[in-house]
């Protein structure tokens, strides 16, 4: 989002357009490309617009053009009416997308539908500018079904089972009552239309989100904008979703990562703030800027997974957490590879592996420096240490190649579950050459494994053509073994391989009736208040240590007919915690959620799966 606090002329006058804010709202959208590819939308407010023009306008596309198909039909629009001679003046009231207040939204659907319907950001119309309301967000909410009770409570009557539809009527009923209370407050001192545009310069948006936001169980960054100039970002008790912000003199922006604001808004680092949990930045119509306490500061309970995998590598704390991610597997990485470091290549998965595997790197050549100084030391003792054999320890390396190629720019993780099995047979192509057949161990970081599919149907086979005598895959993430349930597409219990993994091993050990017992105990739980529920799903994997689901997991991934020995080898939990010690956040992995409505949630995924049900997206 984005608010100037000038008006457009300044814009023109100091950057050379009245459409500054437009082109800095694109530039954020495509350094965010990475939070979702399935559709975009945008939202523009105009403040000086006179009765009967447009100052509400809305353009949203679906794919991974979105950006450029929505910015090209708004370029027409505003070359269109800039084709013309017009002043300032003209221009601050009638150009189409020319605003104050901006909104952007990319999309991937976590839950629920897909469509262009269901695209951010959503518009809630009334000819009072202060009932107008666009909205968008970073969240799911676990408490959706309570939510709608709220709602029909209060008499209305919502047309889409969405959340953000949901939040949508909820904050603009809030909206309503606002801006009855003003009403009556107001309307025996002044009259029309003196008393709307009161109204509208002392709309409390922090008790508009008090009448609401306590009700959401959810992770969540909430952004709304009222029809009259008011704009909010509101983020979740526990810090969840992130959000950070810059504010100066001329502009007010809030995004989910901070470098994108640094690079588009060329800022040092100290000067972008994170937006601190249960707190929501608030613009009000006049251009004042306050950090409000709506919620108050929960547990910290920040997503770890953002770290390894969702957002952009370029901000200064991620890159070195994942550096420190690959550093935190060098031990298990040496037992892998049989302490051999001299027939081991090393390589990544790419893209979002590459800075885990810098930090693994450089965690081996320390390794194999050590081992360098204690052989110059053997050779010292056994007075055997001639100019040739310490030619040959000095002249020892860490064997790094760049072996698998990207061939697609598309996240097969993201992409809709019908094709990702066709794409990631084609992601990724293989570096020949860089390999002793028969004798080498290829060694291969990737961020996560999740569900497996692009290992199994293409990296494993297309690595095992090089004819390495072992492959061992390794993630910088532990196993993956919860869904997720507050943003991240990880909402299907069954697609998990760690999961099916356990599944398995508690077959071929006989334990079948455990199955049926974590069912029952899901059942009952489901019984028992919200706030009182446990994990159920936690017992699937107590009879078995890490290793031996990583070692069910590595013979499920590997493709019939693959010649080489394959072994994955996974991040711990203290691992994880030591390399991203500020986003505690491990709900995947320990199944310990951060809100109550996740055990509800994880509870009946599993009565799901063991009923045959499947999970609705």
């Amino acid at each position: 989002m984005i608010r100037l606090l000038k008006p457009l002329s300044y814009y023109q006058e100091k950057y050379g357009s009245y459409a500054y804010g437009l082109k800095m709202l694109y530039l954020l959208m495509e350094k965010q490309h990475n939070r979702g590819q399935e559709g975009a939308g945008i939202g523009v407010i105009k403040l000086n617009t006179p009765p009967g023009q447009e100052y509400i306008f809305r353009e949203r596309a679906l794919g991974t053009n979105a950006i450029s198909e929505i910015y090209s039909n708004v370029g027409q629009k505003v070359d269109g009416f800039m084709s013309e001679p017009h002043s300032a003046e003209d221009i601050e009231a009638y150009a189409p997308f020319l605003g104050e207040i901006y909104m952007g939204h990319l999309r991937y659907s976590t839950t629920g539908h897909s469509g262009i319907s269901y695209v951010h950001p959503f518009l809630r119309r009334n000819n009072w500018p202060s009932r107008n309301l666009l909205l968008c967000g970073n969240f799911n909410m676990t408490n959706v079904d309570d939510i709608i009770k709220d709602i029909v409570a209060t008499g209305q009557h919502p047309r889409l089972y969405s959340d953000t539809v949901l939040l949508l009527d909820q904050l603009g009923h809030a909206l309503d009552k606002e801006n009855h209370r003003l009403y009556r407050e107001y309307r025996d001192r002044v009259k029309e239309p003196e008393l709307s545009a009161l109204i509208e310069y002392n709309l409390d948006i922090v008790r508009i989100l008090c009448n609401t936001a306590p009700q959401w169980d959810g992770g969540y960054v909430i952004c709304g904008a009222t029809g009259s100039g008011d704009m909010f970002a509101l983020r979740d008790p526990h810090g969840i979703r992130p959000a950070f912000y810059y504010a100066n003199d001329e502009v007010v922006v809030i995004a989910s990562e901070r470098p994108v604001i640094q690079t588009v808004f060329n800022q040092p680092i100290a000067h972008v703030c994170e937006l601190k949990p249960g707190s929501a930045v608030i613009i009000n119509k006049n251009g004042r800027v306050k950090v409000a306490d709506v919620l108050g500061q929960g547990e910290n309970k920040r997503c770890s997974f953002e770290r390894i995998y969702f957002s952009r590598g370029s901000d200064a704390s991620i890159y070195h957490e994942r550096k420190a991610l690959g550093r935190n597997l060098v031990p298990d990485v040496m037992k892998a590879i049989d302490y051999d470091l001299d027939n081991a290549v090393f390589s990544f998965i790419p893209n979002t592996a590459e800075v885990a595997f810098l930090g693994m790197c450089q965690g081996l050549y320390e390794r194999l420096e050590e081992c360098k100084t204690d052989e110059i030391l053997r050779l010292q003792h056994k007075r055997e240490l001639k100019i040739d054999s310490l030619r040959e320890v000095m002249s020892r390396r860490l064997r790094v190649e760049k072996i698998a190629v990207k061939d697609i720019k598309l996240r097969t993780f993201i992409a809709e579950s019908d094709s990702r099995n066709e794409l990631a047979a084609h992601v990724y192509d293989v570096t020949y050459g860089s390999i002793r057949p028969g004798s080498d161990t290829l060694l291969m970081i990737d961020d996560s494994i999740v569900r497996g599919t692009t290992l199994r149907q293409s990296i494993i086979g297309m690595l095992d053509r090089l004819q390495p005598k072992k492959i061992v895959i390794v993630s910088s993430s532990p196993q993956v073994r919860y869904p997720d349930y507050y943003g991240i597409d990880m909402s299907r219990m069954a697609e998990f391989i760690a999961f099916r993994a356990a599944v398995e091993l508690i077959k071929e050990s006989g334990r079948t009736s455990l199955l049926t017992t974590v069912y029952n105990n899901c059942i009952n739980e489901l019984k028992k208040p919200v706030t009182e529920q446990r994990n159920c799903v936690k017992a699937i994997y107590e009879p078995f240590t890490e290793a031996e689901i990583s070692d069910k997991i590595a013979m499920m991934l590997t493709p019939e007919g693959t010649k080489a020995k394959v072994i994955i080898v996974y991040q711990t939990l203290k691992g994880l915690h030591d390399a991203v010690p500020g986003c505690p956040g491990d709900w995947y992995f320990s199944g310990d959620y951060p809100t109550p409505g996740g055990n509800r949630l994880v509870n009946q995924a599993f009565i799901n799966y063991f009923e045959g049900k499947i999970q609705k997206r």
